[in-house]
């Protein structure tokens, strides 16, 4: 276990909802002693989805105490000087308690079309955007001179409430993003990784950031946990591979033994403890069931989860 210097964290990434069922959920994902909450973002998607900070402003007025945040945000189809004044808004809103998770995207190429984004600038357009965030967040008044964006003597007020801003986490797999979490993030998270291949990314994460002069051990390690818990790891796998399959137009049969976090709590706190093992210290848990389902599987994570990490079991 780790030791309580390293507290590992829970968050939950909540499925869309009609909206009294989302903000009862969020309740209660507060009550059950989660510390964040968590919502993907895409402009366009194979199923519905609400828009991430829009959504996240609506968490942060139905809750009192945990963090709220993107996982991740697409940076890169937004003007970064519009996001600064609404993420800057819903860091004072929320007292402080934004965590804005930022990343590339592109597996859905039609939304940086409908964006008029071309799809290979997304890398450059993140660095640059991530930049001007920073800027505007913390300088009264800010000027910048970019690729993409350009401004001279430029205040957003009122500053985000967290000095700096909120801290900013860098998803992605690639080697690419976590160069770029290690050179200016505060945290990475991945998502869709074997244990082994997260501890080696980890590893390059902090190397990254040694290479940059910055201290690896102030980043956050961060994972989004597809997890199931069931009776048996084969009626939870089927459940896993069916909710998801649909979610993302793709067949994740082949992806269940692999990435998943399924089966009874034994076994997915044992697959877990796999990735604390590897470097994590903030699982991001995303019930894969269905909808009607997710307040069960919030219930059985909190009871049988929960407790093991942080008290021992």
């Amino acid at each position: 276990m780790p030791s309580p210097a390293s507290p590992i964290r829970f968050g939950v990434s909540l499925s869309p909802h009609p909206p009294m069922e989302q903000w009862a959920l969020a309740e209660r994902v507060e009550a059950f002693g989660f510390d964040s909450l968590w919502c993907g973002d895409h402009i366009s998607f194979y199923t519905p989805l609400y828009e991430s900070l829009t959504l996240l402003a609506f968490y942060a007025a139905r809750t009192r105490r945990i963090r709220v945040g993107t996982a991740v945000y697409l940076l890169a189809l937004r003007h970064p000087t519009v996001v600064a004044k609404i993420t800057s808004t819903l860091d004072v809103l929320s007292e402080g308690r934004l965590i804005f998770g930022v990343g590339v995207g592109g597996e859905n190429p039609k939304e940086f079309e409908a964006c008029g984004v071309p799809r290979a600038e997304r890398g450059a357009r993140v660095d640059e955007g991530i930049e001007v965030l920073r800027a505007l967040w913390s300088r009264t008044p800010a000027s910048f001179s970019g690729r993409f964006v350009r401004f001279e003597g430029v205040s957003i007020d009122p500053k985000p409430l967290q000095p700096g801003g909120p801290p900013i986490w860098i998803g992605g797999r690639s080697d690419a993003a976590l160069r770029r979490a290690g050179r200016v993030g505060d945290g990475w998270v991945s998502y869709v990784v074997t244990a082994e291949r997260y501890r080696q990314s980890v590893a390059k994460m902090r190397e990254a950031a040694a290479a940059a002069g910055r201290d690896p051990g102030r980043l956050e390690t961060a994972h989004l946990a597809f997890i199931t818990v069931g009776k048996d790891y084969e009626r939870a796998k089927a459940t896993w591979v069916a909710r998801l399959s649909r979610r993302y137009n793709q067949d994740f049969g082949p992806l269940a033994d692999k990435y998943g976090f399924i089966g009874t709590p034994a076994q997915c706190i044992e697959q877990l403890e796999r990735f604390v093992e590897a470097g994590c210290r903030y699982f991001l848990l995303n019930a894969a069931a269905e909808p009607s389902d997710e307040a069960l599987q919030l219930e059985l994570l909190a009871a049988e989860i929960l407790p093991h990490f942080r008290h021992g079991a």
